[in-house]
């Protein structure tokens, strides 16, 4: 509720700010402009939410896989680690929209470079956040697992693995938050649809109120990937969410 009661303030405030005529239309339309928009226009913005919503899931479950491959395998290797884990955080700072036109020339103007982009963007957190949780295990924890005979496999099996899953499913919630960010610069680089490819089109012949709808509609699809990563975190990693009960 308390959500929902600053959303309205908002929307009043900007309602209000472009009312007054401090800019204008074309640049920021008022909410108003945008809902007519969104309901004059729910058929193409369905049709291109389709194609953009394909990119960001399927971007996001690659991002995770590898990810956590990638993670595991640091985690066994601290040579690996020391090696590799710089590279990660410098690769960062390569700004997304000069390696797109790239992966085009490689893949072509197919779903397959835009899945690599949108995984690129949602990698690096995830690899983080599962490589903190898998050595977030309590070193008694270790030491008990030892006493029980258990071997390396067992120790990653039963203590490091659980501690990891929701670590790495909190990195993915992270990373969705962009992921449709990364998914429009990916449909710049190349598209015939899409909601990135939706406001190329829409900015230049000044169709501003249908770019501001494709932006709602981008960040609604931000929203519900991200509550269907917390469910599935309940869901697959409770323990995560289990509070101890108070000592009476």
């Amino acid at each position: 509720m308390l959500a929902a009661l600053l959303f309205l303030l908002l929307l009043g405030a900007w309602e209000l700010y472009a009312r007054a005529g401090n800019v204008d239309d074309f640049i920021l339309p008022a909410p108003t402009e945008v809902g007519r928009a969104l309901y004059d226009d729910r058929g193409l913005l369905w049709d291109n939410l389709l194609v953009t919503a394909q990119e960001v899931v399927l971007g996001l479950a690659l991002a995770l896989v590898v990810g956590a491959a990638l993670a595991i395998a640091l985690h066994f290797s601290p040579l690996l680690r020391r090696a590799v884990y710089p590279l990660l955080v410098g690769s960062q700072a390569i700004p997304i929209v000069t390696v797109a036109p790239l992966l085009v020339v490689w893949f072509g103007y197919g779903i397959l470079p835009k899945l690599v982009i949108v995984a690129l963007v949602c990698f690096f957190p995830i690899v983080v956040t599962t490589l903190d949780g898998l050595r977030s295990v309590e070193p008694e924890q270790h030491k008990l697992l030892r006493t029980l005979g258990a071997s390396r496999w067992q120790a990653f099996r039963w203590a490091e693995a659980p501690a990891a899953l929701p670590a790495a499913l909190s990195g993915a919630k992270i990373a969705v938050a962009v992921g449709g960010i990364a998914a429009v610069f990916a449909e710049y680089a190349g598209s015939e649809d899409g909601l990135g490819h939706l406001l190329l089109q829409a900015i230049p012949q000044l169709e501003t109120p249908r770019a501001w709808a494709a932006v709602v509609v981008l960040a609604a699809l931000a929203v519900c990937c991200f509550a269907l990563l917390a469910l599935a975190e309940r869901r697959l990693a409770p323990w995560a969410h289990r509070r101890k009960d108070p000592i009476p």
